[in-house]
């Protein structure tokens, strides 16, 4: 028989276990408990999943842990980010890969193929004469899947920089308010620098994995902070109509949220509109077996409302997307 394969990814928002803070770990599980099991998802990539220290251990993934505590993913193969030095998942914001079947391997990927571009500040204050290195925060988090069939799928999950403008020195009077609008011009294009350059990184990597395996299996999911038509997610998919070059067909990435009708294809409320930014992009290999995706964004609230007080929502600010296949 076919093997029925869901893959989805879900930016948990901050996904912590805070003494005092609200909404509670225990008020988020009861209300994203229920969304995870929805996806029935067999390989499932999460964001924002901060980390918990605890006496004598390294830091631990603890509230995840707690999420998934009760559901079928708390027996499914694990692999997230770590940092290099003490290789613990770091403080703030890991990417997640939980998966049905076998891990076999796992990296993460941070200026490995793309150095960290230079730039000189020009409305800092004070300002500065030399440049300095734009480096990106996440890392990439690419897993090898040994499926029943004995293929090897590709996973990479990605939390592409944000939109919000990347702080620049002596130019914000709080955390919420720009003294100029040149200031926040910079701080906006110095975040914009970082997410094409995740792109960027991301793009080597999928090519490598082309150059060791014509028909490799490639899905690149996340929250890409970007729509389908701009620039990181095309610098990703590698069109045609961008390269001008036939001969790299194979080679370009497929959405697959196109399935999905315009009206209900978002993932995210900002100012009453949907917004697009996560996704789940594929090799044509992997095409041929594509049978649909879903987007569970019944409720899903604007999150530029929660944003302009500080409210934090029990539920994430994101929702789920899943691609499913038959193998």
């Amino acid at each position: 028989m076919p093997l029925r394969l869901r893959i989805a990814t879900f930016n948990l928002e901050n996904l912590d276990d805070e003494p005092g803070k609200k909404p509670t770990l225990q008020e988020r599980i009861t209300v994203m408990r229920p969304q995870l099991i929805r996806l029935n998802a067999d390989i499932l990539c999460l964001q924002e999943v901060h980390g918990q220290e605890q006496p004598n251990k390294p830091r631990d993934l603890l509230a995840l842990k707690k999420l998934l505590k009760g559901t079928p993913y708390q027996d499914y193969y694990l692999c997230s980010t770590q940092t290099k030095q003490k290789h613990q998942v770091f403080d703030k914001r890991n990417l997640v890969v939980l998966s049905r079947f076998e891990i076999t391997e796992h990296q993460q990927y941070k200026h490995e193929f793309a150095a960290a571009p230079s730039y000189r500040q020009v409305t800092a204050q004070p300002g500065s004469e030399e440049a300095n290195e734009v480096s990106w925060e996440r890392p990439i988090l690419h897993a090898k899947i040994k499926l029943p069939n004995a293929q090897t799928l590709n996973v990479i999950n990605l939390h592409l920089k944000s939109k919000l403008p990347s702080n620049i020195p002596g130019q914000k009077i709080n955390n919420f308010t720009w003294k100029t609008s040149t200031g926040w011009a910079e701080g906006f294009f110095i975040s914009s620098m970082r997410r094409v350059g995740q792109a960027l990184e991301t793009r080597f990597l999928i090519d490598q994995l082309f150059d060791e395996d014509e028909n490799a299996l490639i899905a690149v999911t996340g929250d890409f902070n970007a729509e389908g038509d701009e620039v990181p997610v095309e610098a990703i998919c590698g069109a045609v109509e961008n390269t001008g070059n036939p001969q790299l067909a194979s080679r370009v990435l497929v959405h697959c949220d196109r399935s999905i009708p315009k009206s209900q294809r978002y993932t995210l409320f900002h100012h009453g509109q949907g917004r697009m930014l996560d996704h789940v992009l594929i090799s044509r290999s992997l095409m041929s077996y594509y049978k649909g995706a879903e987007i569970h964004n019944e409720i899903l609230h604007d999150e530029s409302i929660a944003f302009a007080t500080d409210k934090l929502y029990p539920e994430s600010d994101h929702a789920p997307l899943i691609a499913e296949f038959e193998i």
